[in-house]
């Protein structure tokens, strides 16, 4: 099957979207599971997700843990550190026409020995049948599920997708993470952020435990400065 050609606006055929303004939680994303701050049990030198790897023996997951910890981001470089396709949706906008759209895709994509890394957002959203229909694409190895949800998935996830995937928690960032997210930002903007220690502290306490809103407040911080 031939790969559908990639669409280009005329904004990015004159290179004016590299211009363009980003969010300063977009312009600090990872590029290597290394930059990922706050979840070393996970992505440390004994994480599971780096035995994971080590063992290239990655399964179908799912990310449990707050909003601004990590697990998009974690999702899509687990897919290029195992040259999986990734492909993402969101359980909040996807319906069933959506799913077989995606599984299809997945197929033909099987087919040319190419693997797909699913990601499916706010994966808790889906109801018991729509969850059941995953369960034969993991099965058969068509696709690799990685499911993020904010929800306990012992109370919002069928007992049979559950028993199909392991579940791995992402915890809030401590201050230590949040502080790391901080100095990066200011390197990356060239400048400190026009706050006293007290200050400081206080926004990281305002973004309690989530890397984008730290980053936001940030931002925030010094737009009202100029």
């Amino acid at each position: 099957m031939a790969a559908r050609p990639k669409t280009t606006t005329l904004f990015q055929a004159a290179g004016l979207d590299k211009d363009a303004p980003r969010p300063l939680a977009d312009k600090l994303r990872p590029a290597r599971l290394a930059e990922v701050v706050g979840q070393d049990h996970l992505l440390g030198s004994d994480g599971a997700l780096t035995r994971m790897l080590e063992t290239r023996s990655l399964g179908s997951l799912i990310f449990w843990g707050p909003p601004g910890t990590g697990k998009t981001t974690v999702a899509r470089l687990l897919a290029k550190e195992t040259d999986l396709h990734f492909e993402q949706i969101s359980a909040v906008f996807s319906g069933v026409a959506d799913l077989k759209r995606v599984f299809d895709a997945a197929r033909a994509r099987r087919e040319t020995g190419r693997g797909t890394l699913l990601f499916v957002d706010e994966v808790h959203r889906f109801n018991r049948a729509q969850q059941d229909s995953f369960l034969p694409v993991m099965e058969d190895g068509t696709v690799v599920l990685v499911g993020a949800t904010t929800e306990n998935p012992s109370f919002e996830l069928n007992a049979a997708l559950l028993s199909r995937a392991r579940v791995l928690i992402f915890k809030p960032l401590d201050a230590d993470a949040l502080e790391k997210l901080l100095i990066r930002a200011e390197a990356i903007e060239g400048k400190q952020l026009p706050l006293d220690d007290e200050a400081r502290q206080s926004l990281m306490r305002m973004a309690d435990g989530d890397g984008r809103a730290v980053l936001t407040l940030a931002e925030e911080v010094w737009r009202a400065a100029r």
